[in-house]
């Protein structure tokens, strides 16, 4: 609780900053203030306890996520100090957002109510609506947001009749209180139908396939930095939801059920990694690479009881790779009006730190040792054979090694091709976030069981 206080508090200070017109100072004491909430929240590692008539709920699972989010946010924070540099008396607007989405997130991982899980949701889509169409002058953004509201107001749709028709069975918002009488009644049908469209909604937040049509256009158009954000923050924030609604409703995942996420998974995947062969828009193959990563989250869908430790260090990994990877791109294409392929021609003469970078960002999503990815697939994987599920094993290492084509084609360029462009100039904000989200993404692969072990 007292997480989401000094997130929400924070977002305010810096509308006031801009009242002060103190804009110098907005994203340093932005930064400083999620890394003192950072230490706070970890500080409530180990209890747990209930707010609000059990509208929040603090446990373990909700502060190491917390935690996650609030690190990616500050990457998110530090890089906007360069993207914004044209938008000076809007910066306040743009890190306000940003920090209401991280309090969005922190209450969607953190409810207890239904209620205050929808809440979450609507504070995290509606900061997501106004950063995809920032850039008003850009044909390309407006779409992007429009399409997002379109699509997330659909998937809206179907969260909150699912939580009605729970509701009606139920009698509650309550989680506690709803797998307390799932436990003990028969339970009318629509129960089951609400949870399934809750599902569903939540699937439409996660880009699953066939639920992913809007993420390939969106992630292309909307600003860079919100691409980023969307592809990190709110993919993580979703799976991990949908993850915690299915253990606290105690929806006991029926055979065809389990079949339905099996089928998910496989189509996610292939549709995901088949297609971002075809890209050569970069923004957009990882848009499908993203798709595809998705595939792999819902497997832990198939163990709910055991794999809370495995979907955070799968989605850890995943995220610090993806914010590796959107700060090179962020560096590489800042003067350009397109992310395609050809502007990372020769980065690996003219720029080797940053081709590293993204060369091991691009291998850890691949799920190459040392990197966090090749961990997050090996307990992934060890957890659904466990389960049963050894021809999804099959497909996912099938499509691992698929996923190794279209994420060579980029290091080929950098490595292969001559540039196109002097890049003389330098950013050391780019250059500090890509090489420590790309330390941290090692050192979860040489040190696993620290993150494996917090769940």
């Amino acid at each position: 609780m007292t997480t989401l206080i000094a997130i929400t508090g924070l977002g305010v200070l810096c509308l006031l900053f801009e009242i002060f017109n103190l804009r110098k100072g907005i994203i340093p004491v932005t930064i400083i203030g999620l890394l003192a909430t950072l230490g706070l929240t970890i500080s409530e590692y180990g209890t747990e306890s209930s707010y609000y008539n059990n509208m929040i709920v603090v446990n373990n699972f909700s502060i190491t996520f917390s935690s996650l989010f609030i690190i990616l946010t500050t990457f998110i924070v530090a890089m906007s100090h360069n993207f914004y540099s044209n938008h000076a008396t809007k910066i306040s607007d743009f890190i306000s957002i940003k920090l209401f989405i991280l309090a969005g997130a922190i209450a969607m991982i953190s409810f207890g109510n239904l209620a205050m899980y929808f809440l979450g949701i609507e504070i995290l889509s509606i900061g997501l609506y106004v950063m995809c169409a920032s850039e008003r002058l850009s044909l390309r953004s407006n779409e992007s947001g429009m399409k997002y509201f379109l699509m997330g107001a659909f998937a809206s749709g179907f969260i909150l009749f699912g939580i009605c028709l729970v509701y009606g069975a139920m009698g509650s918002f309550d989680v506690a209180e709803i797998a307390s009488l799932s436990r003990s009644a028969e339970l009318p049908a629509w129960f089951f139908i609400g949870i399934m469209m809750i599902t569903i909604g939540m699937l439409f937040k996660v880009a699953v396939v066939p639920f992913h049509f809007w993420a390939p256009d969106v992630y292309e158009g909307a600003p860079t930095l919100t691409t980023a954000t969307m592809s990190t923050l709110a993919k993580v924030v979703a799976i991990a939801t949908l993850y915690k609604l299915l253990v606290v409703l105690n929806a006991e995942m029926s055979y065809a059920f389990e079949i339905v996420i099996l089928v998910l998974s496989i189509a996610s995947m292939t549709v995901g990694n088949i297609m971002a062969l075809r890209q050569n828009n970069v923004k957009r193959m990882l848009a499908f690479s993203g798709i595809s990563h998705a595939g792999f989250m819902l497997m832990t869908l198939l163990s709910l009881s055991n794999s809370a430790g495995t979907l955070l260090y799968y989605t850890a990994a995943y995220a610090f790779s993806g914010i590796a990877a959107f700060a090179v791109i962020l560096y590489v294409c800042r003067h350009n009006e397109n992310e395609d392929i050809v502007n990372f021609h020769g980065l690996g003469k003219t720029n080797p730190v940053l081709a590293a970078v993204l060369t091991g960002a691009l291998l850890s999503m691949g799920g190459i040792p040392i990197f966090g990815g090749f961990f997050g697939k090996l307990f992934l994987f060890n957890q659904t054979i466990e389960a049963g599920y050894l021809v999804l094993v099959i497909v996912a290492v099938i499509n691992s090694i698929i996923s190794i084509g279209y994420y060579f084609k980029l290091i080929l360029a950098m490595y292969g091709k001559e540039t196109n462009e002097e890049r003389k100039e330098t950013s050391l904000l780019y250059h500090t976030v890509a090489v420590i989200a790309i330390v941290l993404n090692i050192l979860m692969g040489i040190f696993p069981s620290f993150i494996f072990n917090l769940l």
